[in-house]
């Protein structure tokens, strides 16, 4: 049964990475096989990963986890900044800095549990948004957000570190006679990190993150998470300490967090105090819960059909509108045109809220219970076709025989 289960897993991995990769084409159909959408459909893919191993395993609701996204996009622009455009240090050290942080918020917030632990980390992560917008803008330069620029002057030294607002240092580029025209564009080793290129970085990541995740939650620490959420007295009434396995689910799920805010960074080289607002964290819940808590493949699903629907969505405006329904009556072309115009554009949100409704309604475990009860319901079918062929078969042999018995 364990190397059933071991074929299985390397199964779904080939699909997933297969599905993955090709996505430039499968998705022509339907208009999203622009590299930007590409992107973000792998970047808060991960995100959305990392968010379902502390959720979905553990049943611990946060609401603050966009505090280590915007943690990791200022990590990798610092890092381009300092050091390199290369993409790699950026991602390692964005994923380090945001583990320390999610150390540090996990080991306060897993004092408390349920709805307490989520209000800590929601005010975590407002903290952390009012800081980089106000407080630590020698760092974040506020509203205005961390961008890359124009190589500093050599002669400047380690004391003006933390003034490169406007101009950047890049020593190391600089040491190995690395020459910049115009805006500065991230790299891999000399492969630009725009379009396509950074869309297949990205899926690769994403394609690793995906591993990383099934081979936690099939481990014995996958299953004592789920033990936590079955049924954390009980589990701590037979001597078990929870909070090291709820500190170390909650860290890993903070470096992918981090991982997503780096490759926000390596595709759109800024970092901005917006990433870390609230809405930011209750998106990502959407996510995980549209696709199917818990799963493995519902929070990629989730991230993919949310950012879908709000390209869509929010790229229709009143003209767009208009055109569509130029058919109609006047008044009733007008009519028609404001009650759809609260759903789209900047209203794109109540799409999402109307589709998060039914899905709660209807699905309560997501898209993933959905395509179970499809599964489900043509297996059923299927199995009723065979008895039904068998049951038909039956009285024919019986008659065959009868008629050879008399026949003798």
């Amino acid at each position: 049964m364990f190397g059933t289960s071991v074929r299985g897993d390397w199964l779904l991995l080939f699909v997933f990475a297969a599905v993955i990769l090709t996505l430039p084409i499968t998705l022509v159909p339907i208009g999203a096989a622009y590299p930007d959408l590409l992107q973000k459909f792998a970047i808060y893919g991960l995100f959305a990963i990392g968010f379902n191993i502390l959720f979905g395993l553990t049943g611990y609701l946060s609401f603050g986890h966009a505090a280590f996204l915007g943690v990791g996009s200022y990590a990798a622009v610092w890092m381009f900044k300092l050091f390199t455009m290369n993409v790699i240090p950026a991602v390692l050290f964005a994923m380090i800095v945001a583990g320390v942080f999610a150390f540090l918020i996990g080991y306060v917030s897993l004092r408390r549990s349920g709805i307490y632990f989520s209000i800590l980390t929601l005010a975590f992560a407002q903290m952390s948004y009012n800081l980089a917008l106000s407080v630590l803008t020698p760092l974040t330069n506020g509203e205005t957000a961390l961008q890359v620029r124009s190589l500093a002057p050599s002669d400047r030294g380690a004391d003006y570190v933390l003034k490169l607002v406007d101009e950047d240092l890049r020593l190391v580029d600089q040491a190995f006679g690395i020459v910049e025209h115009g805006i500065p564009i991230t790299n891999l080793f000399g492969l630009k990190m725009s379009g396509y290129p950074g869309f297949y970085f990205c899926a690769v990541l994403l394609i690793i993150g995906f591993y990383v995740a099934m081979r936690i939650s099939r481990s014995n620490f996958g299953m004592m998470l789920r033990a936590i959420k079955s049924n954390q007295i009980r589990l701590t009434y037979t001597g078990v300490n929870t909070r090291p396995y709820l500190l170390a689910a909650f860290i890993i799920s903070g470096m992918y967090a981090g991982l997503a805010g780096g490759l926000l960074a390596v595709t759109d080289p800024l970092a901005g105090a917006e990433r870390m607002q609230w809405t930011a964290s209750g998106e990502v819940v959407l996510m995980t819960i549209l696709g199917g808590v818990g799963t493995l493949l519902g929070p990629v699903m989730g991230a993919a059909i949310i950012k879908y629907f709000e390209n869509i969505f929010s790229s229709i405006n009143e003209n767009i509108l208009q055109a569509t329904f130029s058919f109609l009556p006047s008044g009733l072309q007008d009519v028609i045109v404001a009650v759809f115009g609260m759903f789209t554009g900047a209203g794109w949100h109540l799409t999402l809220g109307l589709m998060f409704m039914i899905i709660v309604i209807f699905l309560p475990g997501g898209m993933m219970e959905g395509f179970a009860r499809l599964f489900g319901l043509f297996k059923r079918k299927k199995t009723v076709a065979t008895l039904s062929a068998a049951n038909t078969q039956a009285p024919n042999t019986q008659a065959s025989d009868k008629q050879a018995g008399g026949e003798g």
